[in-house]
């Protein structure tokens, strides 16, 4: 298969083209280094500002959303121990979270003193919306550049559930511990209006509301927390503009008591349907969904080209896989 020569990208990526040198138009556009850090540091500067002014305010100054992986224990550690932000530690329980992501966040949880909610909704609702995610035509092509569509609903879920928590508990910053390149630097650091959040809901929920209609409405926040005049609170993405450093991130956590799980593949630390989506994706779709993220992570210089092919080459063990089809109530064969 023919790849982007400066970075991941393959030819069964859409719209992907390549020059004379067999460059991507991706690569092609990427800002300067120099233009690089100068966004990162600007972004890194606000960052510092919006925090010191919420340390002011009582209650939580910050709600995590925590999966248990790598990078969003690491930025909880960030924001408390570095930006001495009071957080709430959320975690989205999609039914599929691995063992070892759970025995981490019991460990951390104890050595940062940190607060916890674990939220689980109906699993028969979660199985069916996972079901009908894997189906060719659930999620638009530009959806499933970055994600599957398993993992675009999973998302939207915990996105719309961590929302109205911060609503309801008036926190001012929803944080998320996305590593650099699965999310564009840009929208790192967003403070929405109301209209633009109920707008983002909006089409959040919809593919999830086709499948299983107003059952999914409790998950996601209601027209009152989105009135004219309300309080949005600020979407933060920190690892995006941070001088972020992965062997730093796991010594950082590993002195925490994190522990790398060894029952997902190397694209996701604490979700073993994510592991088993992927497969699905490559399947139908040709490319492996993480593959823009990896190619982001090599053109900013995270990440070596040869640890990325690595990665997009390795798959989940099979008991896993076995296992997560079989909870989805798929044939196992």
């Amino acid at each position: 298969m023919k790849r982007c020569t400066r970075c991941v990208l393959p030819e069964t990526f859409p719209g992907i083209q390549f020059d004379a040198e067999g460059v991507c138009q991706y690569c092609r556009r990427q800002p300067s280094e120099t233009q690089q850090v100068e966004r990162r540091a600007r972004l890194r500067a606000q960052f510092e500002a919006l925090a010191e002014q919420v340390r002011a305010r009582p209650g939580y100054h910050c709600l995590v959303a925590w999966s248990g992986g790598k990078d969003s224990t690491y930025t909880l550690w960030l924001m408390e121990h570095v930006y001495n932000l009071r957080a709430l530690a959320f975690t989205f329980d999609n039914g599929f979270v691995s063992t070892t992501a759970f025995k981490n966040m019991r460990g951390v949880a104890e050595h940062l003193k940190a607060d916890h909610v674990i939220v689980k909704p109906q699993f028969e609702m979660l199985q069916h919306i996972f079901v009908a995610s894997l189906r060719p035509g659930s999620y638009p092509l530009k959806a499933l550049e970055r994600a599957s569509g398993v993992c675009n609903a999973c998302m939207a879920i915990a996105k719309g559930i961590g929302l109205r928590l911060a609503f309801e508990k008036d926190i001012p910053l929803l944080v998320y511990g996305w590593s650099p390149g699965q999310i564009p630097l840009a929208s790192s650091l967003m403070r929405p209006t109301p209209q633009m959040m109920q707008a983002m809901v909006d089409a959040a929920k919809a593919p999830l509301r086709a499948v299983v209609g107003e059952q999914i409405d409790p998950y996601f926040p209601e027209r009152r927390h989105l009135e004219v005049g309300c309080e949005v609170p600020v979407h933060v993405a920190p690892l995006a503009f941070m001088d972020y450093d992965e062997g730093v991130a796991r010594q950082v956590i590993g002195a925490l008591g994190w522990e790398t799980p060894q029952d997902t593949d190397s694209t996701s630390t604490n979700c073993l349907l994510n592991s088993y989506a992927c497969l699905i994706h490559q399947e139908q779709m040709g490319f492996h969904p993480y593959a823009m993220e990896l190619a982001g992570l090599v053109r900013e210089g995270y990440m070596e080209r040869r640890e990325a092919l690595e990665r997009l080459e390795i798959a989940p063990p099979l008991d896993v896989t076995l296992a997560v089809k079989a909870k989805l109530g798929l044939p196992v064969v």
